[in-house]
């Protein structure tokens, strides 16, 4: 019996590569694919290309506060995967408005439409930015959230909207919270694109503060593995953390990028003031996933990262256009 699934947000970097990976020729073969995204600037249809003519895949472009749209689209599906969202700290500082109406009201209306429409899954993508900061540890999805940015405050609130939806209306809500992705189609103002593409371009890249912050690496290869473990064999109203096993620190992987590009730090490296709020260290604890569902992260960083650099090398036609809007 082939499953509904709508996903939205499908034109952006992450759910573009799970929309791609389902349709693809190791996906499952029983899913049809509706995409529902709004374009904004980190939508692009070009990264849905390969299944555009797929005899299984569908797009609407819309917006998910638009109940109108939702509703219409909610009847005719089966399951939610939902990834659309605001999701740029930096941006969100700027100014936190549109991150509360798109990943506050739009995750609300989206699930109240689920909740109404009878849907039978909503798996809703988080964050491990919802945790805050960690300075040793990780964080298993018990502990409580302690946002630090408008960005993670809003997906905090997000998530805690579709589970109430789950706990007040019994709809079957699946929450994951991965720690930072990377890899190909990543638009080009997050740290690794932005510096592989400024330092391809003889720029500097921009180094926040001292460099030290500690982030954990998830390659989008196994982010996506781990979603489909939770949509197919999660529980209702859990929470499952997605991880890299990769703790690097932005000081690490500027030298690592600077070797594969063979730039000198003297030469490409500026210090830049510090993001206001800037969390010194996330780390999650996924072994929840693991003796669940079975999750490992295949992809090693170096390997990732290699790939990833080598991508954007031969992809130039793609990222050029977009660094215009960084």
């Amino acid at each position: 019996m082939t499953t509904r699934l709508l996903v939205t947000g499908g034109a952006g970097f992450i759910g573009s590569h799970y929309v791609r990976t389902l349709l693809g020729p190791e996906g499952p073969g029983d899913v049809r694919v509706t995409v529902l995204d709004q374009l904004t600037y980190a939508g692009n249809l070009a990264n849905l290309e390969e299944v555009s003519s797929h005899p299984r895949f569908s797009f609407v472009q819309g917006d998910i506060c638009d109940a109108g749209t939702v509703e219409r689209l909610m009847g005719a599906h089966d399951q939610v995967v939902h990834f659309a969202a605001e999701s740029h700290v930096d941006r969100s500082i700027d100014g936190g408005a549109q991150f509360v109406r798109t990943n506050v009201l739009g995750t609300h209306t989206l699930v109240d439409a689920a909740h109404r429409a009878g849907v039978e899954r909503f798996v809703h993508i988080s964050t491990d930015e919802v945790y805050g900061s960690i300075d040793t540890g990780s964080w298993p999805e018990t502990d409580p959230l302690r946002p630090n940015s408008p960005y993670s405050a809003s997906k905090a609130s997000s998530d805690l909207v579709a589970l109430a939806y789950h706990r007040t209306h019994g709809l079957d809500v699946r929450v994951t919270r991965c720690s930072n992705n990377y890899g190909h189609h990543q638009f080009p103002e997050k740290l690794i694109p932005l510096f592989i593409t400024h330092l391809m371009q003889g720029r500097k890249v921009p180094l926040y503060g001292d460099g030290g912050n500690v982030r954990d690496w998830l390659h989008i290869d196994d982010h996506v593995q781990g979603i489909e473990l939770v949509r197919t064999r999660g529980r209702a109203g859990e929470v499952y953390n997605i991880g890299g096993g990769e703790e690097l620190s932005n000081n690490d992987i500027t030298r690592m990028l600077l070797d594969a590009l063979g730039a000198d730090w003297d030469s490409s490296v500026a210090y830049v003031e510090d993001r206001k709020g800037h969390d010194r260290r996330y780390s999650v604890d996924w072994t929840k996933i693991r003796t669940e569902l079975g999750y490992t992260p295949r992809v090693r960083f170096a390997e990732g990262l290699a790939a990833t650099v080598r991508w954007y090398r031969e992809h130039r036609a793609w990222w050029e256009p977009l660094t215009a809007r960084v």
